[in-house]
């Protein structure tokens, strides 16, 4: 089940559906490739280290997705 605060960015990368998955609440970030591998993980990040990763994908052309959607109405 989804925790209420995580949120979810998906964007392209060199041709591929990236994903990452940020909960600011446990201070993680973990970014998935399109075969739900994990690429990058980070754990014991604040409240300004995660607003900063979000403001970064956001510029980058990542879409914050609600969960409501299948990720692909968004790209």
């Amino acid at each position: 089940m989804m925790k209420k605060t995580m949120k979810i960015w998906i964007w392209l990368h060199n041709d591929q559906t990236m994903k990452a998955v940020c909960c600011p609440e446990d201070g993680t970030i973990t970014i998935y490739d399109e075969q739900d591998r994990v690429l990058i993980k980070r754990t014991g990040l604040n409240h300004v280290q995660m607003k900063t990763l979000e403001v970064s994908l956001s510029a980058s052309g990542a879409k914050r997705i609600d969960g409501k959607r299948e990720p692909f109405t968004y790209l």
